[in-house]
């Protein structure tokens, strides 16, 4: 029998994930402006910022003024991480223009990495361990309905070394019998991997236990960060380990830009590109309802505002063309990224290029493809 395929959502993360490891002068409207461009490419999840120490994380002092300057898409959820009651209380400010986190989902996390979670929020692995009873307790007497259980730093540690599945499947567990004793479902499954330890072959493992062992759980959420190129390979890896009863949240940022200042990476840490992403998907088949050239001018003002250029490689040479974008046959040389940028600009870009071709370049085949596809559009029409 033929497996379906989950359903995929993306959270776009670059204006939190992103901004909070590139220059704390960057000006509210140029975030204002970004967000907006986020805003209009068909994304439904946008967390927009990060309600936190200023002293800590200069780069979200500014967050009201960028929360109050734009201008909210119907039908896109805003959200904002917070830390501790002070945060939540900054956030519940907003929550005209933001969507607050599910009352009725309880969460609980822990870290594989005793010296990240101490680098990171000042706690112990054991601290986190020893807090998830008054976590449920907290939550059942809120009226919980269903929780999410987490491990971050899932698979290594840039202090300690590769982690161990068991240990992985152990933490989750502890979590998952503190939930189902107090008669709370466990109904989504969030990894997180600040230091970019991912690996496909690791995910692909990880995703078969999780599957095998709580078989129940249908809703999974990945964080995964690309310092080492690997991000978007273990997520596809994911989405191909599940099926059509299946929902997967992944994380993802404008540009690929991300990181973490305590995991020892600085911006090279990086996310996966939403722009590559969301084409990754679309070549794959699966709807987006996002408009990957928006998508793409939202990449460009991306780098505009953080003053350098991101890692997205779709931002970079474009989509595959088809149609009416395929290239001009006898256009020069292309060698620079300002040339390549002709796709979605124009040939202006690359004006004076060396171009060895006396006559112009023309193919029959050429001719077949063009007569096929203006066949094809008048059949559409």
């Amino acid at each position: 029998m033929t497996r379906g395929k989950p359903s995929i959502s993306i959270q776009e993360e670059g204006m939190r994930e992103g901004m909070q490891i590139e220059s704390a002068d960057i000006p509210a409207a140029e975030k204002v402006r970004l967000l907006d461009a986020l805003s209009k490419t068909g994304l439904k999840r946008i967390i927009v910022g990060a309600f936190v120490s200023p002293k800590w994380t200069p780069q979200m002092a500014n967050v009201e003024e960028v929360i109050d300057g734009f201008t909210p898409e119907p039908g896109v959820q805003y959200t904002a991480i917070v830390l501790n009651p002070r945060g939540a209380e900054r956030r519940e400010a907003y929550a005209h223009k933001l969507t607050l986190p599910d009352p009725m989902l309880g969460r609980s996390k822990i870290h594989l990495c005793d010296v990240f979670v101490k680098r990171n929020i000042n706690r112990s692995q054991q601290g986190e361990i020893d807090s998830v009873p008054r976590i449920v307790d907290a939550a059942k007497a809120a009226g919980v309905t269903r929780a999410e259980i987490s491990v971050n730093a899932a698979w290594g540690s840039n202090w300690l070394g590769e982690f161990a599945e068991d240990e992985r499947i152990r933490l989750l567990q502890l979590q998952y019998d503190a939930w189902t004793a107090a008669g709370i479902p466990v109904t989504r499954i969030h990894i997180g991997d600040p230091m970019s330890w991912n690996t496909p072959a690791a995910m692909r493992s990880m995703m078969r236990r999780v599957l095998a062992t709580w078989p129940e759980v249908h809703d999974f959420h990945l964080h995964l960060h690309d310092a080492r190129g690997m991000a978007m390979l273990s997520a596809y890896t994911a989405m191909q380990e599940l099926d059509e009863r299946h929902h997967i949240l992944i994380d993802t940022a404008i540009g690929g830009m991300g990181g973490c200042p305590y995991c020892g990476n600085g911006r090279a840490t990086r996310m996966i590109p939403t722009e590559d992403f969301a084409h990754l998907l679309e070549s794959e088949g699966v709807p987006t309802g996002i408009n990957l050239k928006a998508l793409i001018e939202a990449g460009v003002i991306a780098e505009e505002v953080v003053g350098h250029e991101l890692w997205s490689k779709v931002t970079a040479a474009g989509p595959r063309p088809t149609g009416h974008d395929v290239y001009a046959m006898d256009m020069p040389f292309v060698e620079t990224f300002e040339e390549a940028s002709h796709f979605r600009r124009d040939a202006s870009v690359y004006a004076g290029a060396l171009s060895p071709w006396r006559d112009p370049v023309t193919s029959a085949v050429r001719d077949e493809y063009e007569a096929r596809f203006a066949a094809e559009e008048g059949e559409s029409a």
